[in-house]
């Protein structure tokens, strides 16, 4: 099974569906299992996080609200953010801090610290490993944490009872600051399905179990994730 399918999608899979907003695979036989989602923000609009395109896609946005912008979280998450500002007339919103990012759209960019817009997401900034840099988003009006790369609910990521897993690379040295006084109602990720049974519990395990996964991890996922990590390397 391919890592990333590059080639145009012939249908989307709907996921993480709830009251102020979705999310949905683009392709959905593929390993990794990229995952796009569409937020109401607390300004009532609608903000895509690292959308990929699909056809049909444009009628559930549609459906939800007004798109007032597009966000990338992770510096390997350029997916197709310039198609849907184009098409929504908006901004690509990019972190200050964010690299690789900028020079890959050829369309208006907003920068921004942390605040995302007005959309009453908090993006902090994560970087694990030389050459990673991702925003781990987090909004306190309903408790939604959007994680990147980071952590995943992908098979690629995950080990044994793991509902939620650290990346292969991270394990060693679990970002637990990145989530410290955290309590979320839904955790959804930017690889796999959403956590809405529980999530805040499934965070705490997958951190506490990343160090001594570990070794089960690189055994039964490395040669996967080492596939991953090449294949990111296209967005």
């Amino acid at each position: 099974m391919v890592m990333y399918d590059r080639s145009d999608s012939s249908g989307y899979r709907m996921i993480d569906t709830f009251d102020n907003g979705f999310g949905w695979l683009a392709h959905p036989q593929e390993t990794g299992l990229r995952a796009s989602h569409a937020f109401v923000g607390d300004d009532g609009d609608v903000w895509l996080f690292d959308p990929l395109d699909a056809p049909g896609i444009d009628e559930e946005i549609d459906a939800l609200g007004h798109v007032a912008g597009v966000a990338v979280c992770s510096r390997y998450h350029a997916r197709d953010s310039a198609a849907f500002a184009r098409r929504y007339d908006v901004p690509v919103y990019v972190p200050s801090w964010m690299g690789r990012v900028p020079e890959r759209l050829e369309v208006p960019l907003e920068y921004y610290e942390s605040e995302l817009g007005s959309s009453g997401f908090t993006v902090g900034q994560v970087g694990p490993v030389p050459g990673w840099s991702e925003g781990v988003a987090y909004r306190e009006s309903d408790d939604t944490l959007y994680i990147p790369d980071l952590l995943g609910t992908a098979p690629l990521y995950t080990v044994g009872p793991e509902r939620l897993g650290v990346f292969l690379l991270c394990r060693p040295t679990p970002p637990f600051e990145a989530f410290t006084g955290l309590d979320p109602a839904r955790i959804l990720v930017g690889h796999g399905t959403g956590l809405f049974d529980e999530p805040a519990g499934a965070l705490v395990t997958a951190l506490a179990n990343a160090r001594r996964g570990f070794p089960q991890a690189l055994l039964e996922n490395g040669p996967t994730q080492l596939r991953g990590l090449a294949g990111a390397l296209g967005d």
